[in-house]
């Protein structure tokens, strides 16, 4: 078997060293040593002890930049639902170095602030996209990006923590379903869904008999849609 690298061995020691002394109390050198490598090693791998702990999110938000320039007008959606996809398997592919990351930073709340402020470079990259797509500066539709990038990462966001606690057997699946029900949410400019056309079904109660109703609702859909 192969000796693991340096970057992997720096890892390791890393999330080892927090665990046992904490990460406040963890340094750059104590890191190095534990790896059984020199500062210049560590250095020539990450900038900081922090960047040991978080993927590589300027490599990450390149990929997802990538695949967004690759959609068209009426593939854009598709396109938002592939990059989600990319994030959350990158973070499978990680295993149980993203684990041991959600259990630090669930602990440490300077940890936690960089992860709040990496989330929001999503966030930000997923406005501008879907913005751009809609093509309308208005104010509301602004608000729309806004609301809809939002709740891409949500979407995502909540399917990779039930992962991360061992509640999802199939992530993928379950991400894009999420996915799903959030395109829902947004219909594209100019759909029937947004324009407000459509179907429209009423539920109520009446006293007369379903097999007389059921022609009456027919001769009415009939005639609402021969306008």
């Amino acid at each position: 078997m192969s000796k693991p690298s340096a970057r992997t061995r720096l890892a390791d020691a890393a999330f080892a060293l927090f665990d046992e002394r904490g990460y406040e109390q963890t340094t750059v050198d104590d890191i190095a040593e534990r790896a059984g490598v020199g500062r210049t090693t560590f250095f020539r791998h990450y900038r900081s002890k922090e960047a040991v702990i978080f993927p590589d999110h300027d490599r990450l938000l390149e990929l997802i930049r990538d695949r967004l320039a690759t959609s068209s007008h009426s593939t854009a959606l598709v396109a938002v639902s592939d990059a989600v996809r990319l994030v959350l398997l990158h973070y499978i592919d990680e295993g149980d170095l993203a684990r041991r990351r959600y259990a630090l930073t669930s602990k440490v709340s300077t940890l936690r602030d960089r992860e709040i402020a990496s989330v929001a470079r999503y966030q930000r990259l997923f406005r501008e996209f879907i913005a751009e797509w809609m093509g309308d500066p208005t104010k509301s539709a602004s608000l729309r990006a806004e609301l809809m990038a939002a709740s891409v990462v949500s979407a995502h966001n909540h399917v990779l923590r039930r992962w991360l606690r061992g509640e999802a057997s199939d992530p993928v699946a379950e991400v894009d379903e999420a996915m799903r029900e959030v395109l829902a949410l947004f219909p594209a400019p100019g759909s029937p869904s947004e324009s407000g056309r459509g179907t429209t079904v009423f539920a109520f109660r009446t006293g007369q008999d379903i097999d007389a109703l059921v022609p009456e609702l027919r001769r009415l859909v009939e005639g609402e849609h021969g306008r």
